[in-house]
């Protein structure tokens, strides 16, 4: 429930409400709060730690430099867990993943893009289809964040086809032998491991054609990562080109339980609904930044607030957000009972961003010309949520897979 206090109030106006978490509310349909204190109590630690790093992300954003000691200190606070479900990982429900996610990009879209890749990507890709031998030597560094993993599936030349990858992966004498190239790799060049997905080259062999994942540590010869620049989206996180010449492997460094693209499209498809919390929360940002803005702005001597068509637009954004909200909710029960189907993923990650995109462009149109300052905030959640909006499915090719659903069609080339 939400309670009343003392708040700077427009005269005349009622008190402004505040959620449990001390912050002018934003659940104006009280979706969130009837959150099972174990799941309030990992949102509060994720709130913790957006406390704890402050304005830091303004000044690293505007640099173009990734504070590896945050993600790392995300790692401390058990934020990684993503609800993967694991004896050794800490248990994390998906409605407590989802909220961390919502929190983390609420303050800044580059640690959560951290926090996806570190969690929601690699350390699921160890459990899902890792040896007992790989994931008792690398599931707890990932989880705690001492050790920094990527996921490596875009090709330069296959976004949204990544189906049609062409890194290879030859069998030889002593294990493998990886090349090819990679490209917008989070964590790719950070000095950790790199789940890479490839395709097996193996004539004769009963797996020739297959797309497998191999571990690589970064240091192996031959493998370089390059930190993608000139980025002008998450640019508190360094993504990465990678290029694999003859990457020699043992035999064991291959996920075992990797077997084919469908594997890989698993791990995608559960961070996809990690996407549409991720733009709920970018949304947030920007809605109460606006909001706070209209109540202190002072234009033609009254605050904004009191122009209808600033009303309006506030109406517009609470629309918005909290039909993104809805959807949040919803996805995490489907998923908690086991009754999450991939289209559904897709169909919030669509709605998601593309609301998001909406949120954002009518808050930095109400901001003004201060809209554009970094220290404002909402032009850096403007340029974040085009990245998410991308990644882990682009807009077109989440609505083909919607439309394939509902006409039993595909449109895919």
């Amino acid at each position: 429930m939400t309670i009343d206090v003392d708040a700077r109030t427009l005269p005349g106006e009622r008190v402004a409400h505040y959620d449990l978490l001390g912050r002018r509310d934003t659940d104006y349909y009280a979706v969130f709060t009837d959150i099972p204190d174990a799941d309030r109590a990992v949102w509060g630690r994720a709130k913790a730690f957006t406390d704890e790093v402050g304005t830091r992300m303004q000044g690293e954003w505007d640099a173009a430099t990734y504070p590896i000691e945050l993600v790392r200190r995300m790692g401390e606070l058990d934020l990684f867990t993503d609800g993967i479900e694991h004896p050794e990982l800490p248990h994390t429900s998906p409605l407590a993943a989802g909220l961390v996610n919502m929190e983390v990009s609420r303050h800044d879209g580059s640690l959560a893009t951290a926090l996806a890749v570190q969690g929601g990507l690699a350390l699921r890709t160890l459990a899902l289809f890792g040896s007992p031998e790989q994931q008792q030597r690398w599931l707890r560094p990932l989880a705690e964040g001492t050790v920094l993993g990527a996921f490596a599936l875009t090709e330069p030349d296959h976004g949204s086809d990544s189906v049609s990858l062409e890194t290879t992966a030859t069998r030889t004498a002593e294990g493998w032998s990886l090349s090819g190239t990679k490209k917008w790799i989070g964590n790719g060049a950070s000095g950790g491991i790199t789940f890479v997905w490839a395709r097996v080259e193996n004539e004769g062999g009963a797996d020739h054609g297959n797309v497998r994942c191999f571990l690589i540590e970064q240091d192996t010869p031959g493998y370089t990562g390059t930190v993608i620049t000139g980025k002008v989206s998450l640019r508190g996180i360094h993504q990465a080109h990678i290029a694999m010449d003859d990457v020699r492997l043992p035999a064991d460094a291959v996920l075992p339980d990797s077997h084919s693209f469908k594997d890989a499209s698993r791990v995608l498809f559960a961070t996809r609904s990690g996407v549409a919390w991720s733009a709920l929360g970018h949304a947030t940002a920007c809605y109460d930044i606006a909001r706070t803005y209209a109540t202190e702005r002072m234009q033609f001597g009254k605050p904004l607030a009191r122009f209808q068509m600033v009303q309006e637009r506030l109406a517009q954004m609470l629309d918005e957000l909290t039909a993104m909200q809805l959807y949040c909710r919803r996805l995490a029960d489907l998923e908690t009972s086991g009754g999450l189907r991939p289209t559904q993923a897709s169909l919030a990650k669509y709605h998601n961003t593309r609301a998001a995109r909406r949120v954002a462009a009518i808050a930095r149109d109400l901001l003004g010309g201060n809209g554009i300052l970094l220290e404002n905030g909402v032009m850096q959640h403007m340029a974040d949520i085009e990245a998410i909006h991308t990644y882990e499915g682009t807009e077109s090719v989440q609505a083909l897979l919607l439309g394939r659903d509902i006409t039993g069609v595909s449109a895919f080339v």
